[in-house]
């Protein structure tokens, strides 16, 4: 489905990322595990085409897709949850997901709309409130449903369970394994182990290079 060959990444004259190869396989939730400033946003960044300038080959179904732009990638099905989540906090949680689906042009949004819902129970009474008026773990759940609204094939997560309140953390972590059983394709970057013990592969990525790849136990 993902194949990297060689990626090497820049900030300025700042290397990051050092000819790191990886595949994720359709179906596999693989866990990239490594330390703050180890590289993983970077290298997720550099997967769905904002931040750092990069060198190599990043193939999506067999195309190419390193000159792509941003928004054509997410059209092919990469979806990106970024640490920092990004939601437009002037806007109601409904706002936001829909805003997600119009952008996603992938038809009728019935569907993904009531199947986030479902996902995030809890969003379903925070519909018309401000996102700037919910918690950080609530705003991650947005943000993770947002992107669902797109019906990604590909979810790229960044550090989804950090900085939030344990209750969340079990949420967040029960959601994403239930996308895990219903087979959606996921490459979730972590230093807290909260899904590693779950995952089909586990990478690591120390100072920009990526280490020995292991087997983890498969997801629940």
């Amino acid at each position: 489905m993902l194949t990297v060959s060689g990626l090497n990444a820049w900030y300025g004259p700042a290397q990051a990322l050092f000819e790191v190869s990886f595949m994720v396989h359709s179906g596999e939730l693989v866990v990239l595990q490594g330390l703050n400033g180890a590289g993983k946003s970077t290298l997720l960044q550099a997967l769905i085409g904002i931040g750092p300038r990069v060198q190599g080959q990043i193939v999506w179904d067999g195309q190419p897709l390193q000159s792509w732009p941003a928004h054509r990638r997410a059209r092919a099905g990469l979806g990106f949850v970024p640490e920092d989540r990004r939601l437009f906090t002037g806007l109601t949680v409904r706002e936001n997901l829909w805003i997600a689906a119009r952008s996603g042009e992938r038809g009728s949004a019935a569907d993904p709309f009531d199947k986030v819902l479902s996902l995030f129970p809890s969003l379903q009474a925070m519909l018309d409130r401000p996102a700037s008026q919910m918690s950080g773990g609530e705003q991650q759940m947005l943000a993770l449903a947002r992107t669902l609204m797109t019906s990604p094939r590909l979810l790229l997560l960044d550090e989804p369970c950090e900085g939030i309140a344990p209750v969340l953390v079990q949420a967040m972590r029960n959601a994403l394994l239930a996308l895990a059983g219903e087979g959606v394709t996921m490459l979730v970057a972590e230093q807290n182990r909260i899904l590693a013990g779950h995952a089909h592969r586990l990478l690591q990525l120390t100072s920009g290079q990526m280490g020995e790849h292991t087997n983890g136990q498969g997801a629940a």
